[in-house]
């Protein structure tokens, strides 16, 4: 590898004195290991002209080859030190919904006691194994093959609006009367009218007015504004219970089979840093978690 590194540099620099300087060994060492690798090769690697030195023919050949390969070497090594978990970092996989509702408002108390522990968040990750998070959160039935998961919350959930929307309607509280209502959901979250309906036994109950929207923020939004009536995990709209912009008409809801979930995966071994995050997860999950209404 060093011998391929030298040729690389005197490809580019033109000479060993500069290509000595630029991988940080002695211009003798450079010379050497130019010369070692002619004779491995069978052949001259550079042409030694007046004005630099110049790659052969030969050393075309193995000049491209050698750039691909120090390239591949440099990636795995690099792939490797990855999976190597880092104390004092973590990585972890959120789900956009999830964060900005429930763990930002609730991690500052994590960041304050553990400040030495840098927590990095991504929205997707690759195949790459080098690119994977150390920790994933996740919206299913669970469990999930080969990953450690904690459960968390939501698989409580309420059917949830406005006060001004329920007075708006005659307040109603029973499902055939919040059948007329609009009712909002986000076609790939399985929260639906039809869940809630069929938990209920009245699966034939079908509500007048379904609207879908692409993303499950403007389903709570429309909710919140007085628009009409969402399926959510109580935990994702906490603040507008307190304030009181929402209440849970007729204490309407369901037993759902999903919910949102940490998950680690079983082939790596955890950091100190990431099993101080999931013990903190589990303490307020316990708090936080699914409760009575």
């Amino acid at each position: 590898m060093t011998a391929l590194r030298v040729m690389l540099a005197i490809a580019q620099r033109g000479s060993t004195t500069a290509a000595a300087e630029s991988i940080n060994l002695s211009q003798s060492a450079v010379s050497k290991q130019l010369l070692k690798l002619e004779s491995q090769l069978g052949g001259q690697v550079f042409a030694r002209l007046p004005s630099g030195m110049v790659p052969t023919r030969l050393g075309r050949i193995y000049i491209e080859q050698a750039r691909i390969a120090i390239k591949a070497m440099d990636d795995a090594a690099f792939q490797a030190r990855q999976l190597q978990p880092d104390p004092n970092t973590l990585r972890l996989k959120l789900l956009p919904i999830f964060g900005d509702r429930w763990l930002l408002p609730r991690v500052q108390e994590f960041n304050q006691k553990n400040p030495s522990i840098d927590i990095q968040y991504t929205t997707f990750s690759t195949q790459n194994p080098g690119d994977q998070p150390d920790g994933f959160f996740r919206f299913g039935p669970g469990p999930f093959p080969d990953e450690d998961a904690l459960y968390l919350f939501g698989r409580d959930v309420w059917l949830v609006c406005a006060p001004s929307y329920l007075a708006r309607q005659g307040n109603p509280q029973t499902l055939e009367q919040l059948a007329r209502c609009n009712i909002f959901e986000h076609p790939g979250t399985p929260l639906h009218w039809s869940d809630l309906v069929r938990w209920h036994g009245q699966p034939e109950l079908r509500a007048q007015n379904i609207a879908r929207f692409d993303y499950y923020t403007l389903v709570l939004r429309a909710a919140i504004s007085g628009q009409g009536l969402a399926l959510v995990p109580p935990q994702l709209v906490e603040a507008e219970f307190a304030a009181g912009q929402l209440v849970n008409p007729g204490g309407i809801g369901y037993a759902s089979d999903i919910g949102y979930w940490f998950t680690m995966p079983l082939d790596r071994k955890p950091s100190p840093a990431l099993r101080l995050f999931r013990g903190w997860l589990q303490g307020i999950s316990q708090t936080d978690g699914d409760g009575g209404r």
